[in-house]
């Protein structure tokens, strides 16, 4: 298709939106030097492979040949692929939709957009082939390993609207944990720290520094299991910094039950889908920018050892 200001974008296709890559000045001598070197994880012979088929465009709308000399400042198009992408059992619900918002209940394990190894296995690819609306896109976004509810747009025209509630942090969000309990903590308590990337790309840490990242922490109540003594918690975040409730706990010796990488970085590939990271986006609520209207959203869902015990 072509968007108003002239530029060809491909189409979404089962699903999957194009890719868009910015060329810079460079002395690349082919498009395919600089794709190969840009996304290195990405064979050359994948490139090579996509050209010849007619899978990458420019922004004009013509295909990009094997040997076509490299020409900076323009837009290049193409699918991502994932190779032998394995299916992901469960299955995310729709709570509320009208023509700008969906809100969806999402299960743990299943990513809400596509990245790394994830494309149709996501919540955005599936969503988009059951509603055919190529304009879908997530307001916010929760980690793969979280369950429950997040918002997508369903216009572009009016997605700003709603991101900037949780720029201007007009958003109450609350969840829900399950994580070991400690008789020397006082409780409700609320957590500021200074969260920083760890050094490892999957991974956050607390700094010294000026705090950036607030969280309100409450128990709910106590239970045992096989032998220790477990807390129930409601977890408020005032802020949005990645991985924010994990790394928080975690800091605080209550890591939360089934988390994989705080305090401790599981190997990559090792999903056991019997034991969820417990931890559960519960309820959601905003004035609607739109009509004013105060909404109110909560997940159908619980967390696994919760609702074993009927908490």
């Amino acid at each position: 298709m072509t968007q108003p200001s002239g530029h060809f974008v491909p189409p979404t296709r089962n699903g999957v939106g194009p890719s868009c890559v910015g060329l810079p000045t460079g002395a690349w001598p082919t498009m395919l030097d600089f794709l190969s070197e840009r996304f290195a994880a990405i064979a050359r012979e994948t490139w090579q492979a996509r050209m010849m088929a007619g899978e990458v465009w420019d922004e004009h709308g013509a295909a990009v040949t094997v040997n076509r000399p490299y020409q900076p400042h323009l837009r290049l198009y193409y699918y991502r692929s994932v190779p032998l992408e394995t299916p992901i059992p469960f299955q995310a619900g729709v709570v509320f939709q009208d023509e700008h918002l969906l809100v969806v209940d999402k299960p743990h394990f299943l990513p809400v957009a596509p990245s790394g190894d994830y494309l149709q296995e996501t919540v955005l690819v599936r969503l988009k082939r059951q509603f055919g609306i190529d304009a879908l896109s997530p307001i916010h976004r929760i980690d793969r390993d979280t369950a429950g509810l997040v918002l997508f747009s369903l216009q572009k025209a009016t997605r700003d609207a709603y991101q900037a509630l949780f720029r201007q942090r007009r958003v109450h969000k609350t969840y829900e944990a399950i994580a070991p309990w400690r008789a020397d903590l006082p409780l409700p308590l609320t957590r500021h720290s200074r969260i920083e990337e760890a050094g490892h790309f999957m991974l956050q840490r607390e700094v010294d520094g000026e705090p950036n990242a607030t969280t309100h922490i409450a128990l709910l109540s106590t239970l045992t299991h096989e032998g220790q003594t477990l807390g129930h918690y409601q977890l408020t975040p005032v802020t949005g910094q990645r991985h924010q409730l994990r790394v928080h706990m975690a800091a605080l010796g209550l890591p939360i039950l089934g988390d994989g990488l705080y305090p401790m970085l599981t190997p990559a590939g090792h999903i056991d889908y019997a034991r969820p990271l417990q931890l559960l986006a519960k309820s959601i609520e905003f004035i609607d920018p739109l009509t004013g209207v105060r909404r109110h959203f909560d997940s159908a869902r619980q967390l696994a050892l919760a609702r074993r015990l009927d908490l």
